[in-house]
């Protein structure tokens, strides 16, 4: 199949003056651009002393060349012109017509060199009459076609979430509430307590006054630091925990089976993650001992003993923070199905959407429009590693012309027939039509409708971009 890169045409004749202008083509042959006509002048009548001067005209915004003209003469114009040598357009190539003589269609063709701001431009006539001494006695102009470059015009194809039949979420946590040595009951006054009971809070919260949510489980870790003997740190994990359940309980009257405990006596994989990121004078060493396989009381008497300054290190600066409790807050929320509402929640709470329902929030807006844009973006920014939300999110990034965006997303992408459809896409965009072709062909071959349409347009784009490189 033969593409023509770049071109225009206009089959339907237009009239200025008399004159017909018809079978208009604007074709870009390498390094020139090719403006081809026919002139019908079988209705023209030029005045006696007269002449009417055709000008096409390449114009795009303020750049504009003119080319060569054709001059149709009267007898008197004719013959001074023939006497002088002088016309108006004698420096551009005119082609001079006496009008008994001239003929009934012109084949006009005109060739003039390419430059970048043509792509995109306009071709027009002038018709410009002249009396004697050739001045200007009238003009008028046309617009007969226009030069269209191939354009990157992707059919994007999006996909539709599968339903979410149990809307099931978390929010988790931790919170470094401190004790009075060796005891378990809370005392909410007790230093900071105040405010690290209020993360818990606050999280429950967030949702529990929420009609659309419903809290099915509260679950509460509590760990421990190593320096006390492992029997004493068992007990105090485990009742710390307990009368934080209780604590939680007593504010919000909650079955007492809503809310789970689980206790760790010693925070051993937080102390090894602080060692690791530290620069202790003996951070080698104290790794290993926390890797033997000791018993942790061991474990912890090694360190104390041999590594003494490095002990009070983390006596003082990361011990407290291995006395912690991990919280997670699980909660389901309910299914929208009235278009309308989704909207509305998607302005409000969008995180209160499925992913299927953010895809149908965006069924109520323009493609291309900010808010279009913005359901796709809320998707990927809440579901960051799912395969569907990426490639969707990468399909609203090449309409918007964002490649490196669309790139980003596809890596996060599957390997489905889709993804494959749309990595020809962004080769398309990037101007890689090796790579694009073979993506859409194999697209194809899978199915995808729009292949072939695309691989139709990445041929011209490819065609057009090989004649002007």
């Amino acid at each position: 199949m033969t593409f023509i890169a770049g071109a225009a045409f206009n089959a339907t004749a237009q009239q200025l003056d008399d004159v017909v202008f018809d079978n208009v083509r604007i074709i870009k042959n390498g390094k020139l651009m090719s403006v081809t006509m026919d002139i019908d002048l079988q209705k023209l009548n030029v005045k006696n002393r007269r002449s009417l001067h055709i000008v096409p005209v390449l114009k795009n915004g303020a750049d504009s060349v003119e080319l060569a003209p054709v001059g149709i003469y009267s007898r008197g114009r004719y013959i001074n012109y023939l006497r002088t040598g002088e016309s108006v357009y004698e420096d551009q190539g005119e082609t001079v017509y006496k009008e008994s003589a001239a003929p009934d269609r012109i084949q006009y063709s005109s060739n003039v060199e390419y430059s970048k701001w043509m792509d995109g431009a306009s071709i027009y006539v002038s018709n410009k009459t002249c009396g004697c001494c050739q001045d200007l006695k009238g003009q008028k102009q046309t617009r007969l076609a226009q030069f269209e470059v191939p354009k990157f015009e992707p059919a994007i194809l999006l996909v539709q979430p599968q339903v979410e039949m149990d809307k099931a979420r978390e929010l988790s946590g931790s919170a470094y509430i401190e004790f009075v040595v060796s005891r378990t009951d809370i005392n909410p006054d007790y230093r900071s307590n105040r405010r690290e009971i209020g993360k818990i809070t606050a999280t429950i919260d967030s949702v529990r006054n929420d009609s659309d949510i419903e809290v099915k489980k509260i679950w509460l870790k509590g760990f421990a630091s190593p320096e006390s003997p492992y029997d004493n740190n068992t007990a105090l994990a485990k009742g710390r925990t307990e009368s934080l359940k209780k604590y939680v309980l007593g504010l919000y009257g909650f079955d007492p089976s809503v809310i789970e405990t689980d206790y760790e006596p010693e925070n051993w994989e937080g102390l090894k993650a602080y060692v690791q990121a530290s620069n202790l004078p003996h951070k080698a060493e104290i790794l290993e001992a926390i890797g033997l396989d000791r018993d942790p009381d061991t474990r912890e008497w090694i360190i104390k003993s041999r590594y003494k300054a490095d002990y009070r290190h983390l006596l003082d600066h990361c011990y407290p923070a291995l006395r912690k409790t991990d919280y997670r807050i699980e909660y389901t929320i309910r299914s929208f199905t009235d278009i309308d509402e989704i909207v509305e929640i998607f302005r409000t709470s969008p995180n209160k959407l499925s992913l299927n329902e953010l895809y149908l929030a965006s069924t109520a807006f323009e493609p291309k429009s900010e808010e279009y844009n913005a359901v796709f973006e809320t998707a990927v920014r809440m579901y960051p590693n799912d395969p569907v939300s990426n490639i969707n999110a990468a399909n609203v990034a090449i309409l918007e012309g964002d490649f490196r965006g669309a790139r980003r997303y596809l890596l996060k992408a599957d390997d489905s027939e889709e993804v494959i459809y749309t990595w020809g896409l962004y080769y398309m965009g990037v101007g890689d039509y090796e790579k694009a072709e073979e993506k859409l062909r194999e697209a194809r071959a899978l199915g995808i409708p729009q292949a072939a349409e695309m691989l139709r347009q990445c041929a011209r784009l490819k065609a057009y971009y090989e004649e002007n490189n």
